[in-house]
C-alpha cells in the first residue's frame, strides 16, 4: 500500500521476454500509451532495432534485458529449469529498478517465467497487471514435445494459474477470448491486430528508391538487362530524360512472405509450390517470372536457406533478407502477392503479417487453420489453401493475367481498398484506453 501511494501515476511498463524489434504489437502498445501522455518503460531484448517512431518518442524509455546464452550444463530438463530460475531473478531485478508504474502490460507468450515475475513486481509496486494473450506458451512448447510431455503439462498449469492473477486481459481473437473463459476462467477483451498507419500502398517513386537500395545487396532486385536511357531495378525504371518512374516492361511478379522461422511455419510447402509453378512455365503456361522474398529472423532460417540453395530454378529467384523496420512496410506496399504459412499452435491466434499485408492492400494466400476465417475471407480478400499443390494452382490462377489489371488479383486488391478497416490507434483507443481510466 505504501508503494502504491508513493507514485506511479501515468506510468506504464510494457514488457516482453523477447526481442522488442520483432514484437510489433508491443511497440504499438507503447506508442499508443505515449500518444496519450503516458510515460512508458518498454522492456525486452534489444537484438534488432525497434521502429524509429519508438526510438524518437520522448515518452518511451527502452529498458534492455540481457538475453541468456550458454546455459548448456547437464541434461536438457536441468538447462530449462536453470534458465527459468535465472530469467526470473534477472527479470524481477530489472522490473524493480524502473520507475514505479501504475500498470504492467505483459505479452504472453513467452509467459514462463514472465507472468509470475510481473505479478510479483506488481505486488511490490501496487501495479495492476494486464496480460496480452497472443497465443498459449504450452501449445508452442508442444510443437517440439508431445501434448502430454511433463514440461507441456507444467506450462499449461502455470499459464492457467498465474493467468488468473491478472487484473485485465487482452487477446487477439474472439475464439481465444472464448477459450480463455471456458478452459481458464479468464475474462478477456478482444483487441484484434490492426495495421499501423505506415502500412499502406507504396507510391511508385518510393518503390523505385527501395528497389534500387535493395538491388545493391540482393541480386533478385537487380535488372536482368541494363538500359542506357533509364535507371532500372528488376521491377521499376526511371527515365533519364523525363525523370518519371514506370513499372519495368516484362517485370517479374513480386511474391513476399514474412516469418519468424519457427516450427509453426512449414516453408517446404511454399518451396514445393514454387517447384510446381516452375513446372507450369516449362509446360508452356504464360506465367511471369517470380521474385520470392522471405523476410525475417529465427532459429530455422539456416535450415531453410540450405533447402533453397539446393533448388535450381530458371524462372524463380528467392532471397531471405532481414529488413529494417521502416523498409518492411514499403516492401509490402510494393508487392503483388503475400503468402502466409503461419499455422497457429493453438488454432486461436491470427498472423499479424497478414494484418500488415491487408493494411497495404496486398492480397494474400494463407494456409488454413481453425480461426483464420476471422481475418482472411476466401475469394474476397485472398485465398486459403491446405497444401502445396493447392497453393501452386492458386499462384497459377492469380498470375495468368499478370500484369493486367482485370484479373482476380486486382479484384482482391480493390476489395481491400474498399473495406477500410480501422487502424491500430482507433481500435486501441476504443478497446484498451477505457481499461486504463484516468492517469493513476
Amino acid at each position: 500500500l505504501w508503494r502504491r501511494r508513493a507514485g506511479g501515476a501515468g506510468r506504464v511498463c510494457v514488457a516482453v521476454l523477447g526481442d522488442l524489434g520483432r514484437s510489433p504489437r508491443m511497440q504499438y502498445h507503447a506508442l499508443a500509451l505515449a500518444r496519450h501522455g503516458r510515460a512508458v518503460s518498454l522492456l525486452g531484448y534489444l537484438q534488432t532495432r525497434p521502429h524509429r517512431d519508438v526510438l524518437d518518442s520522448e515518452n518511451i524509455r527502452l529498458v534492455p534485458v540481457a538475453e541468456l546464452r550458454g546455459l548448456r550444463v547437464g541434461p536438457k530438463l536441468f538447462q530449462y529449469v536453470l534458465k527459468v530460475l535465472v530469467q526470473s531473478v534477472q527479470l524481477l531485478y530489472t522490473l524493480l529498478r524502473i520507475d514505479q508504474p501504475s500498470y504492467i502490460l505483459l505479452q504472453n507468450p513467452p509467459g514462463l517465467p514472465s507472468i509470475a515475475v510481473a505479478w510479483m513486481a506488481g505486488l511490490c509496486w501496487g501495479s495492476r497487471l494486464i496480460i496480452d494473450w497472443h497465443n498459449y506458451g504450452y501449445t508452442i512448447l508442444s510443437l517440439s514435445h508431445s501434448r502430454n510431455h511433463p514440461l507441456v503439462l507444467i506450462a499449461k498449469w502455470y499459464e492457467k494459474l498465474f493467468g488468473r492473477l491478472s487484473d485485465y486481459n487482452l487477446c487477439v481473437t474472439d475464439a481465444m477470448k472464448k477459450d480463455l473463459w471456458v478452459n481458464f476462467k479468464i475474462k478477456a477483451v478482444t483487441l484484434y491486430d490492426k495495421p499501423a498507419s505506415y502500412f499502406k500502398e507504396t507510391p511508385l517513386e518510393l518503390q523505385h528508391n527501395l528497389f534500387m537500395k535493395l538491388s545493391k545487396t540482393y541480386k533478385p532486385f537487380q535488372p536482368r538487362a541494363v538500359s542506357p536511357s533509364a535507371v532500372r531495378s528488376a521491377f521499376t525504371e526511371r527515365d533519364s530524360k523525363s525523370g518519371n518512374v514506370l513499372k519495368a516492361r516484362g517485370r517479374p511478379a513480386l511474391l513476399i512472405s514474412s516469418t519468424s522461422w519457427t516450427e509453426d511455419e512449414d516453408f517446404s510447402v511454399l518451396l514445393r509450390a514454387l517447384e510446381d509453378y516452375e513446372g507450369f512455365i516449362k509446360e508452356g503456361a504464360e506465367l511471369p517470372a517470380l521474385v520470392c522474398v522471405i523476410t525475417g529472423k529465427g532459429p530455422l532460417k539456416d535450415y531453410y536457406n540450405g533447402l533453397i540453395q539446393k533448388l535450381h530454378f530458371k524462372h524463380i529467384q528467392i532471397c531471405t533478407p532481414w529488413l529494417e523496420a521502416e523498409d518492411y512496410p514499403l516492401l509490402l506496399g510494393s508487392a503483388d502477392l503475400g503468402v502466409c504459412l503461419h499455422k497457429s499452435s493453438s488454432g486461436l491466434d491470427l498472423p499479424m503479417k497478414v494484418v500488415d499485408m491487408f493494411g497495404c492492400c496486398l492480397p494474400v494466400c494463407a494456409i488454413h487453420f481453425e480461426c483464420l476465417h476471422e481475418l482472411v475471407k476466401h475469394n474476397e480478400n485472398g485465398l486459403i489453401f491446405r497444401d502445396s499443390q493447392e497453393l501452386a494452382k492458386q499462384l497459377k490462377m492469380l498470375f495468368l493475367d499478370f500484369p493486367n489489371l482485370g484479373g482476380k488479383l486486382q479484384s482482391f486488391r480493390e476489395n481491400l481498398r474498399a473495406s477500410r478497416q480501422p487502424r491500430w490507434d482507433q481500435s486501441w483507443d476504443q478497446t484498451v484506453l477505457p481499461l486504463l481510466g484516468n492517469k493513476e
